[in-house]
């Protein structure tokens, strides 16, 4: 018999001791699975758009310094290694964060064989123009305002009047073929991707300097001619070098899509 002084021994206590654990545990998985959330939204969305942003800035400022102090005498010889050389570096850099476009052709071009989310199609696009503009920012901040100005702030003055812009129009959509293939092919196609496509990605952009540069500046790249247009405030002929580059991107989409792409790309004869 229990003595005034006495209490009880409920039988549901040990009943309300495990309903608080488990409430215990259930809170502490509610702060895992947000802290995973936030962890999968910042490497899906903020990062790759943090890679384009600094591989853009530090690609674009390289291609406008070769610009703005290349010597006479060299041509187009020293703008074609350091766009080359410098594109292939942030490649390997950055590759595996974001893929490593750092240019809206090569992003549309991706993004059309289905290498790249088309959610992200824009912020990318959105992050390779800033970096152009601070890239070329930069650039002009360290050049000496001679060579600055006499190279038009590295932005693309090749083409001076009416009679040069089909000739460049076509090279830039043929040289962006070319880039964007490059890309597609060596680091998206599970049939022929390679280890070494930084290094051909590169090599395809200096090719296309020696080759095309004379013609039309050999662009390939909006972002690159945005920033540099933009900071000096040079747009004669600027829309030359959005439709060159987005209609060789587009060209290669669909000869990967249609042809050249393997069974999981390819959309005919599977």
């Amino acid at each position: 018999m229990n003595t005034p002084d006495t209490k009880p021994i409920s039988k549901t206590e040990p009943w309300m001791w495990n309903s608080g654990s488990l409430s215990i545990t259930e809170s502490v998985e509610d702060e895992e699975t947000k802290v995973h959330r936030a962890v999968s939204v910042f490497q899906f969305y903020v990062q790759p758009w943090l890679a384009e942003l600094v591989g853009s800035t530090l690609f674009i400022f390289t291609g406008c310094m070769s610009v703005i102090e290349n010597p006479l005498d060299t041509g187009s010889l020293q703008p074609a290694l350091a766009h080359g050389l410098a594109l292939g570096i942030v490649i390997a850099l950055f590759g595996e964060i974001s893929g490593g476009h750092f240019n809206p052709a090569v992003s549309v071009s991706v993004c059309l064989i289905g290498g790249l989310n088309v959610i992200l199609l824009l912020p990318y696009i959105t992050a390779q123009l800033c970096g152009g503009l601070i890239g070329a920012s930069l650039a002009k901040v360290i050049s000496p305002p001679n060579n600055y100005f006499n190279t038009s702030g590295a932005a693309f003055n090749t083409v001076k009047d009416s009679d040069q812009v089909g000739p460049a129009v076509v090279a830039e959509v043929v040289m962006t073929l070319f880039l964007t293939m490059s890309v597609c092919m060596g680091a998206v196609n599970g049939k022929t991707r390679t280890l070494l496509a930084p290094f051909c990605i590169g090599l395809t952009i200096t090719a296309d300097v020696l080759a095309g540069g004379s013609i039309s500046g050999a662009c390939m790249n909006p972002a690159r001619a945005f920033g540099p247009a933009a900071v000096a405030h040079y747009w004669t002929y600027h829309w030359i070098y959005w439709v060159g580059p987005m209609a060789g991107a587009v060209l290669t989409g669909t000869l990967i899509r249609l042809m050249l792409g393997d069974e999981k790309i390819r959309l005919l004869l599977k």
